[in-house]
């Protein structure tokens, strides 16, 4: 296995190795390409915002580059170069002024089933800042983008429009969680409801304006598994324990299914950094949704999301507990995605039943490095679940 340096290095080659072959494009400060399409809304400054395209220099199909539904069995190194091939230019924006050419311009890009010929004139050739990878103790929600800069001028050619985006587009009378909803039911891609979302397409018209993509993606991650978790209230109860275990990109998932009449949810996070250190984080709900924002932040959201789709696929109910051990190697956060795809993958595996709490627990446990001890300590659900068994016993 390649070391972080190496991994690093060879990044930074293929930086260089890109600017090289499009160093005339660079030249002019104008690039054209075939934009996924992909849109950035960024949140610093709110309500004043920088927003904005990312095309790569070049045409054709460019959807990996800005698909992560298409990103299980990457490596980090073919994610992180899918994202040097996208430039991102941005503009000031006050997310409230929905008018104008470039919303315009933006929101026919998010319109599109195919990627968006595209021209950005920028004002200065875009800066990389790959210097700045280091691991961190939360996941970032957006999906890196190694290149930006302010531009002056953009163009695009309207591709074919996603009819079914179109349609809750133009209906200005439906909240937006109903929107999003209908377009999950419609077999539209979540992280494409989260950039329509972004581009303040969905909802109520007087209620419409721009959304940072850190803030869409949770958005539309809690308010989909709300939804699901709403069907899937009244399904028969789960009749054994249940493991699963995936790892990817460093990360690696236990995943228990525990029989249970109430609804409870936790998540822990376990990041481990070169030397060893270990900072934790966890978040539990029980009977309803969580009442705070969590500690690990939009991860929270995309698990539940996928846990929740599981159990309405398979017409169960039951607790859920997750833990996911980080390792270094992850030393780039690439964005909740790959929680919400991890778990997608996790869970189409083959499920090792149990019949005790603590079997599951104790095997679920063993996939990881931290100690039996970490995980208890850290954990709500577990030491509810031995608490409620004690109190069932005494009665």
């Amino acid at each position: 296995m390649s070391s972080i340096d190496e991994i690093k290095q060879r990044l930074k080659k293929n930086w260089c190795q890109f600017i090289s072959t499009n160093s005339k494009k660079f030249s002019s400060n104008i690039i054209d390409g075939s934009s996924p399409p992909s849109i950035f809304v960024g949140q610093f400054g709110y309500p004043q915002v920088r927003i904005g395209p990312m095309i790569p220099p070049y045409h054709g199909d460019t959807s990996v580059l800005d698909r992560p539904e298409m990103w299980i069995g990457k490596s980090l190194e073919d994610i992180v170069n899918f994202r040097i091939n996208l430039l991102k230019g941005t503009e000031v924006h006050n997310v409230n002024n929905m008018s104008g050419r470039y919303i315009e311009s933006l929101q026919e890009m998010a319109l599109s089933k195919k990627a968006v010929e595209s021209i950005v004139t920028f004002k200065k050739i875009p800066s990389m800042y790959l210097n700045e990878m280091s691991l961190s103790k939360n996941e970032s929600e957006e999906i890196p983008t190694i290149f930006s800069a302010p531009m002056s001028d953009f163009k695009i050619v309207p591709s074919t429009t996603d009819r079914k985006i179109q349609k809750n587009y133009y209906d200005d009378d439906l909240y937006a969680s109903d929107a999003i909803i209908d377009l999950y039911d419609n077999d539209v891609a979540v992280s494409h409801i989260s950039k329509v979302l972004s581009m303040g397409m969905l909802g109520r018209k007087k209620k419409r304006k721009l959304v940072p993509t850190k803030w869409s993606i949770t958005a539309a991650d809690d308010i989909l598994s709300l939804y699901l978790l709403n069907k899937i209230k009244d399904n028969a109860i789960l009749d054994n324990y249940l493991v699963f275990d995936f790892n990817h990109l460093a990360n690696y998932y236990s995943v228990i299914f525990i029989p249970d009449e109430i609804w409870s949810f936790e998540m822990i996070e376990s990041w481990i950094d070169n030397d060893g250190r270990v900072n934790i984080g966890s978040d539990y709900e029980i009977g309803k949704k969580i009442d705070h924002y969590p500690s690990i932040a939009g991860a929270y959201f995309a698990a539940r999301l996928s846990i929740t789709e599981y159990l309405f696929k398979k017409r169960i109910k039951a607790s859920v507990l997750i833990l996911r051990e980080i390792h270094p190697e992850y030393f780039m956060p690439l964005g909740v995605w790959q929680v919400r795809e991890g778990l997608r993958e996790c869970l189409k595996s083959k499920a090792i039943p149990f019949e005790t709490f603590d079997s599951a627990l104790n095997y679920a446990i063993s996939k990881t490095s931290l100690s039996k001890i970490e995980w208890i300590k850290n954990s709500s659900l577990i030491r509810n679940k031995k608490q409620k068994r004690i109190s069932d016993y005494l009665r």
